[in-house]
């Protein structure tokens, strides 16, 4: 078996193809609600930096859900491959188009594979495809389970195909961001890109893990890479992500509305209505983030982000209500550890403590279950152990995290769990990697700018405290039922500068 790569082609032959459509035999295994998008014919560009309006909803952002584009385009199946899928066409051809597929044309897709896998073993790229649908399947569902079979299928696949196996290498890399595991995911990509350097769906997964690693500097440069090969609605939402991280929000929307203009499948543009929302939420705008959450779960009910995304914003205008119940959908769909964090603090300003640790107990025990099939919730777990568990535990924890990715996220929350511990000094030095760019915390974060002001207040600098908690609230005044009221109340404690105080010390 010789160790030349692969003939690689740009996969834009993909688009409009497949477009058979029918019903897929099912074997009672993990149903999902919906229904699979229209095809994909006659997607159009829109020009750099248009808004182009869903409903009341400015559209599009980042997707790093997409995982399935990495696996499989048009030419790299084998002579002995399954003929196309019927109801899992499409989610086949979004593979090929590299855009979000649906759950049911995922679920299609997948017991197709399986059925051809029991006739076929020893073909690798249907094992790498398997693969890569339960990755999206373990992202969109929040099921971490699927991805220990999604790992299974693709080692399956580099077993039977131990060389010129990119496809494999890229879903695993897939899995591996999937996972929070952004080292594995380099090292996985970074061997795919050397069988494949011109294939664009091997930059899609470096681009992720080198800013997972907080690594902004790099994620550009292979953004750069990615955009001379490539320019669809994928390629613009992986900008976007970059552009948002370095605090770039209007070259974020730019690509934003672009990516969302040409977006062609109903999950393709859910996926971007609700990083919209996002993006939306984070500059405070709650109105418009709504428009984009709710135009989301219109379009596809299956977008559990966007319900969570909902219930962020109702609680923001005081529809307690319907956010509980927005909260409680979201978690039916896609349980994820960040949600039953996000309600319980919501039970918690409410003054429901009981409510509240229902969810904080759920909290440990979604972690776990994640943690038995791969997935690092070290983040997540830390950030709760430091407001309402341990704060020396999740100063442990948070150390190995930053030890081993080191993002403005995991400097954060550390720096926050440190002055929890009783330690603001060490702290500040965590707040000031977040939220200063020279250091690599570009983007513009509400939570990040109110942890850093709180631990300064704790070491009396009262300049740099009235500073960042200010900012807080300027970048977002309903980031948190909790924080919000906190950063208001040691505000009015602070006052306002003494006359004739010079300027403060920022650093």
């Amino acid at each position: 078996m010789d160790d030349k790569p692969q003939e690689t082609g740009s996969g834009d032959e993909a688009r409009g193809q497949h477009q058979a459509r029918g019903q897929g035999g099912t074997r009672g295994r993990e149903k999902t609600p919906g229904r699979a998008g229209r095809g994909r014919a006659g997607r159009g560009r829109a020009g750099r930096g248009r808004r182009v309006w869903f409903g009341s909803a400015a559209a599009g952002c980042a997707v790093l859900g997409g995982v399935l584009v990495l696996v499989l385009l048009p030419g790299e199946r084998g002579a002995d491959g399954p003929p196309e899928p019927a109801a899992g066409a499409l989610a086949l051809a979004a593979v090929a188009g590299g855009v979000p597929a649906s759950l049911p044309g995922l679920e299609a897709l997948v017991e197709e594979r399986e059925r051809h896998l029991e006739e076929h073993p020893r073909d690798a790229e249907s094992w790498a495809v398997l693969g890569a649908a339960r990755v999206e399947q373990g992202r969109r569902l929040g099921d971490p389970a699927r991805y220990s079979r999604a790992e299974q299928a693709l080692r399956t696949s580099l077993k039977v195909r131990p060389r010129d196996n990119a496809a494999a290498l890229r879903g695993l890399a897939a899995l591996a961001n999937a996972r929070r595991d952004h080292p594995a995911a380099l090292e996985w990509a970074e061997r795919a890109r050397k069988l494949e350097p011109k294939r664009w769906t091997t930059y899609l997964p470096l681009v992720e893990a080198y800013a997972g690693l907080g690594d902004g500097d790099a994620a550009g440069r292979m953004l750069d890479r990615l955009k001379a090969l490539r320019s669809d609605p994928a390629v613009m939402a992986r900008a976007a992500a970059v552009y948002r991280d370095k605090g770039l929000r209007d070259d974020a929307a730019a690509q934003l509305a672009d990516a969302a203009a040409a977006a062609g499948e109903p999950a393709e543009r859910a996926s971007y209505l609700e990083q919209a929302g996002q993006l939306a939420w984070e500059r405070g705008d709650r109105e418009d983030a709504l428009g984009h959450f709710r135009e989301a779960v219109r379009v596809d009910p299956d977008q559990w982000a966007s319900r969570a995304g909902q219930g962020r914003v109702l609680a923001a205008l005081g529809r307690t209500t319907e956010a509980l119940g927005a909260y409680r959908a979201a978690l039916a769909g896609q349980p994820l550890p960040e949600y039953e964090l996000e309600l319980g603090e919501l039970y918690e300003s409410l003054g429901r403590r009981q409510d509240a640790r229902v969810h904080y107990d759920l909290v440990r025990s979604r972690v776990r279950k994640a943690a038995a099939h791969g997935a690092d919730g070290n983040l997540v777990l830390g950030r709760f152990e430091a407001d309402h568990g341990d704060p020396k535990a999740a100063v442990r924890r948070l150390r190995t995290e930053w030890e081993r990715q080191p993002s403005a996220a995991v400097a954060d929350a550390l720096g926050w769990a440190l002055h929890r511990s009783g330690r603001p000094g060490e702290a500040l030095e965590f707040a000031v990697r977040a939220t200063e760019e020279k250091h690599g915390g570009g983007v513009r974060s509400a939570l990040h700018a109110f942890h850093r002001g709180m631990i300064e207040h704790e070491l009396e600098r009262p300049g740099p405290a009235r500073r960042h908690l200010r900012e807080a609230l300027r970048i977002n005044p309903y980031f948190s039922p909790l924080r919000v009221p906190q950063a208001k109340a040691v505000l009015e404690r602070l006052g306002e500068p003494p006359v004739g105080e010079g300027p403060p010390d920022w650093s």
